[in-house]
């Protein structure tokens, strides 16, 4: 199927679930990719790693509840494409705190706190605070608290403040509702709101990152992230992660950040080992996605973009990848259902039209 885009049109709610319209409106979900870019790195104008996941019925365009899953560089202005404000998102959820996953969050509710200063609280939610092997604190709470400190200590948001009185003191982050769990190996609910239901598992990149899955009555998708095998090296059955391929059991859609094979260390890439094997490869991707029971496999975080010649500072063996390069990888490997390689802005619906 090709990617297109879907137009959301606003909720009546915000930080609920509105209620389906009356009558016989189908559920509807659609899942958006508001960047597909893998890496910091920046190449040919992709945001940043970002999913919205939107769940309602035809009669408000799958618009009663936005879910945005991440927030790279460049989310608010994808968001705006598919006509979803700020103020309109119910909830933000990071799978791990990696600049190129959240960088784009500051803008996020910075606009929120500007524009909407009496719009609810958006809930942030993300694991708890963890140590680092190397004995660091990652921290999605304190990220968020902080999240204006350039803003607050430059002046300007005593000066915003002053301009408009509905603006809170605090600056954008008293418009951030943190929600933290404890990341396990099993799934666990993490956020509830009516007919929508969002689970979590602990998965392995860096310390404290976690998958999740939405379930809905129009069906359900899981986003891994940036999730690997807890074996950072073979021997090891798949580059994959086991608990992710638990929460993604018969799910309709997974979104999955994907490296290309060809950038293993066997390849002459020069990517160093120990970042290779840390990302799950597009053909292990198509493999758990058939043995999951998937019916759609979202292929983002492109580790190289296709078109690109490098991978920030590493070479791609053989010159540029093609998107069909990505989808013959999953589909060698096994996956019978529909693969999609992301670009910004496709989008998938359920079910389809």
């Amino acid at each position: 199927m090709k990617s297109r885009l879907f137009g959301c049109v606003a909720a009546a709610a915000i930080g609920t679930l509105a209620p389906l319209a009356e009558g016989h409106a189908a559920p509807c979900l659609t899942v958006t990719v508001t960047g597909a870019q893998g890496g910091p790195q920046a190449y040919q104008g992709l945001a940043g790693p970002g999913t919205l996941v939107s769940y309602g019925d035809d009669a408000n365009n799958c618009g009663a509840v936005r879910l945005q899953f991440d927030a790279g560089r460049g989310t608010l202005l994808r968001l705006s494409q598919v006509n979803v404000q700020s103020s309109q998102v119910n909830a933000v959820f990071f799978t791990h705190m990696h600049n190129d996953h959240s960088e784009g969050f500051a803008d996020l509710i910075q606009r929120r706190w500007m524009i909407f200063p009496t719009s609810p609280k958006v809930d942030v939610v993300c694991s708890d605070d963890v140590a680092s092997p190397l004995g660091h604190t990652i921290s999605c709470r304190k990220f968020v608290a902080h999240i204006a400190d350039a803003a607050i200590n430059s002046g300007e948001v005593a000066q915003r403040v002053a301009e408009d009185k509905r603006r809170p003191e605090g600056g954008p982050a008293a418009l951030a509702n943190v929600r933290t769990f404890e990341a396990r190996n099993e799934p666990q609910a993490v956020w509830t709101s009516g007919d929508v239901k969002v689970s979590a598992v602990r998965s392995t990149h860096i310390a404290g990152h976690a998958s999740y899955r939405v379930d809905t009555p129009a069906g359900s998708v899981v986003v891994g992230g940036d999730a690997g095998n807890d074996a950072f090296a073979p021997p090891r059955p798949a580059s994959t992660s086991a608990q992710v391929e638990i929460l993604a059991k018969d799910a309709d859609v997974i979104v999955h950040s994907a490296i290309h094979p060809v950038m293993g260390p066997d390849r002459d890439s020069g990517m160093p080992p120990p970042i290779f094997y840390r990302q799950s490869s597009a053909s292990d991707l198509g493999a758990m996605a058939q043995r999951a029971g998937a019916k759609h496999l979202v292929l983002t975080h492109l580790i190289p973009p296709p078109g690109a010649p490098q991978q920030g500072l590493w070479k791609v063996p053989g010159g540029a990848l093609t998107e069909a390069d990505y989808r013959k990888a999953a589909e060698d490997a096994g996956f019978k259902g529909q693969t999609l390689v992301a670009k910004d802005l496709a989008t998938l619906r359920l079910p389809a039209k």
